[in-house]
């Protein structure tokens, strides 16, 4: 029983880590909103710069855990630059704690807090998280036809406009790599035969409209493009196959002992500007990724198994880094968490949060006629309680008799569990 017991608590190392992110998240909601509302009369690039601020605040957190907790270690290989530059970073997608790889990158580099992401349009329903990631600068697309490529440019151009440090995360597989769903994987290899491009073994067919835009729109604004590929040791089976990656609550239980990432840093100018050429080239990149993974995965020398070709770099991350963003934003937490008032803050702000932030995605979808409300008003709904928020949902339906805040999530089309066929993906 005493064996038992210790299993179920090894089993459950992600609930302290899990329980510190998720619980955090009303005080840096708190902090941001009110940033917002003060910032509103000042000019956009004080908005900004504190805003990367706070998010490189609570990044550095995430960083905590998923480095200095789980003890993982980082291999690089290739050239990241010490400097931080404006960038697109492109990487093979096969497991949720992609995203923070390109934290452990940035951070680096000290351009955490200019970290934004091309997300996939359902992602913007998540509770609090789902609409701060817009307003720090990340993009939802949708899936093929529905792809809004004048949205995309618009935000682009803005935020070039108004000179903001850019290092945007792209994933162009479109979904993320999953050896046992082989109907994907095969569906993309049918796809890449019919189009007169090389089958890929290890990574997706990668699709071309995100990584495009992007550059197009930032061309003249960007330094570089980050070619990363990423592989998890410890994702080979007893008979030698590659398995699924770690997902975010394995690998905070430790179950990942080192992360190799290779990293080829390449000149704007060295981009094709034409979508054609540029859709080739971005394929070339994914066979050079293919090859890499294939030396790591199914090499027939045990010694070039579980590693990249060439020199790696043990790198280890500071606990001056991380340690005191943890500090700072869990006490604010637990302080907030001492008083009546603050519990009351702190539920309020998971809830209404999270309904002015979905209703604020209704309103930014249905292109309502009129002014549009801007974030300051929307955040300010929170202080005046449901009867505000109701009557901003009433409009939304006075425009959209259709279409109610309870059937948001229904419209999105958002489902964890849902896989995607091939054509499907953007």
């Amino acid at each position: 029983m005493l064996l038992s017991l210790v299993l179920h608590m090894y089993s459950m190392r992600c609930v302290l880590p899990a329980a510190v992110l998720l619980g955090t998240a009303p005080t840096y909601v708190l902090a941001w909103g009110a940033w917002r509302l003060l910032s509103a009369f000042l000019p956009s690039h004080f908005y900004q710069a504190v805003d990367d601020r706070l998010y490189c605040v609570y990044q550095s957190m995430v960083l905590f855990f998923f480095e200095n907790y789980t003890g993982v270690q980082i291999l690089l290989y290739g050239d990241l630059p010490k400097n931080k530059e404006n960038i697109i970073y492109l990487a093979n997608h096969q497991s949720t704690v992609d995203w923070i790889i390109a934290d452990i990158l940035a951070i680096r580099q000290n351009a955490l807090g200019h970290v934004r992401y091309v997300l996939k349009d359902g992602l913007k329903w998540l509770p609090l998280y789902g609409c701060y990631f817009s307003q720090h600068g990340g993009i939802y697309v949708k899936r093929s036809a529905k792809f809004n490529e004048t949205e995309m440019r618009k935000k682009l151009r803005r935020y070039m406009n108004a000179e903001t440090p850019m290092y945007l995360v792209i994933f162009p597989e479109g979904t993320r790599y999953n050896p046992e769903l082989t109907k994907v994987i095969s569906a993309s290899q049918t796809f890449a035969a019919k189009e007169g491009l090389a089958v890929l073994k290890h990574v997706l067919t990668p699709r071309i409209k995100a990584t495009h835009v992007a550059f197009d729109s930032l061309k003249n604004y960007l330094d570089a493009i980050y070619d990363v590929t990423v592989a998890f040791e410890g994702t080979i089976d007893d008979k030698g196959q590659r398995k699924e990656a770690p997902s975010m609550a394995e690998f905070l239980c430790k179950e990942c002992p080192k992360i190799h990432i290779h990293i080829d840093r390449i000149d704007r100018k060295d981009v094709p500007e034409e979508q054609a050429r540029m859709r080739r080239w971005l394929h070339e990149r994914f066979e050079i990724k293919d090859k890499l993974l294939i030396e790591f995965y199914d090499s027939l020398d045990p010694e070039r198994r579980n590693k990249f070709p060439g020199e790696s770099v043990n790198s280890k991350l500071s606990l001056k880094k991380t340690l005191p963003s943890l500090l700072i934003l869990s006490g604010l937490t637990a302080g907030m968490l001492m008083t009546e008032a603050g519990r009351k803050l702190y539920v309020k702000t998971w809830v209404y949060g999270t309904l002015i932030g979905c209703l604020w995605d209704v309103l930014s979808a249905r292109r309502l006629p009129g002014r549009a409300l801007t974030s300051s008003e929307a955040l300010s709904l929170h202080t005046r309680g449901p009867q505000a928020a109701g009557r901003l949902s009433l409009e939304v339906n006075r425009y959209r008799p259709k279409t109610s805040f309870g059937s948001c999530f229904h419209h999105s089309g958002f489902n964890l569990g849902q896989e995607l066929s091939w054509h499907e993906l953007c």
